[in-house]
């Protein structure tokens, strides 16, 4: 693995020279590595750290709505709630962001203006990337013009399988570019990519071309984040900085959906990458159902006891 910044800033000068450096990462022990996620995720913790990691998860929750059938009324709902996801209690904090398709973007933007919530959109042909390269950044492009914060997009799969590394960093170079001042959250959809060195590869791949964070997933495959892989990615950004002093988030997506799940990802995120990347600028959950168990727990408590099925909103 190279050792300084300034080999890194060649890597990319060809084809050959990508593909060397990605295949001369060190290869990912599997066993090691799940056996590791399994221990971080029996950590206990007490009641006054278990209140702290509540509302930290729910500040860092990305609330998602990427449906077909979402509808400007539904996309509003979604945006009230993140503002104020308990409008029973104000000390509630709001969530990092509400994530939609690009031609929802407006709305959202109208429903958390001048609260400090970010609004995400998915763009270059989202969830498939199936489309040419000029329609995935006019896709990126609508979204920023609509008030887009940030944008995730999700890289070519088929070429990154076929070991067209090059094809899939300039994509992501192009996006970059194309998403202005939005932060730009690059998808690997970890679940198709079948092996941990292929994951490792493709979180150092787009570091290099500039990601604001790497994500997992989309969250529409059979799966998505998981502890292992988000580990696999918590060691990335972490090598990552120590070699070039730039920081880069994570997104786990997908499949989180309960409060101890959130808080086992929060053990990980504290035990491998460190405390730097414990707020909402450095790691997010790509979520929709994770809110309401986060808000559950939250009363619980608060008060001794959960509340009753109407206490949060049905997404």
């Amino acid at each position: 693995m190279p050792t300084s910044a300034h080999t890194l800033t060649d890597v990319a000068a060809s084809d050959s020279t990508l593909r060397r450096f990605l295949h001369g990462l060190p290869g990912v022990d599997a066993v090691g590595l799940e056996a590791r996620a399994a221990s971080l995720g029996t950590r206990s913790i007490k009641t006054t750290a278990k209140a702290y990691a509540i509302d930290l998860a729910i500040s860092m929750v990305d609330l998602t709505t990427l449906e077909g059938a979402d509808t400007p009324g539904k996309v509003r709902a979604l945006g009230t709630k993140a503002v104020r996801p308990d409008p029973t209690d104000r000390s509630t904090p709001a969530t990092a962001a509400v994530c939609v398709y690009p031609d929802m973007v407006a709305v959202a933007k109208e429903a958390v203006a001048g609260s400090g919530v970010k609004v995400a959109s998915v763009a270059t042909a989202f969830p498939a990337g199936r489309a040419a390269l000029p329609v995935k950044l006019a896709d990126v492009r609508d979204a920023v013009a609509a008030g887009a914060d940030e944008i995730d997009m999700v890289i070519d799969r088929g070429a990154f399988l076929a070991g067209r590394f090059m094809k899939v960093y300039e994509e992501i170079v192009a996006v970059k570019e194309a998403s202005g001042a939005s932060r730009l959250k690059v998808i690997f959809e970890t679940g198709e990519l079948s092996t941990y060195d292929n994951i490792r590869r493709a979180s150092w791949l787009g570091m290099l071309a500039g990601a604001d964070f790497i994500k997992t997933s989309t969250g529409k495959v059979a799966v998505n984040a998981t502890p292992a892989n988000t580990l696999l990615m918590l060691e990335a950004v972490r090598d990552f900085r120590a070699q070039t002093g730039i920081q880069v988030g994570v997104k786990p997506a997908g499949g989180i959906r309960t409060s101890k799940d959130a808080i086992k990802f929060l053990v990980l995120v504290n035990e491998t990458a460190g405390e730097d990347w414990l707020d909402n600028h450095w790691f997010r959950f790509g979520a929709s159902s994770l809110l309401n168990d986060l808000l559950m727990q939250r009363q619980k408590l608060a008060t001794g006891r959960y509340s009753g099925p109407d206490y949060v909103t049905v997404d």
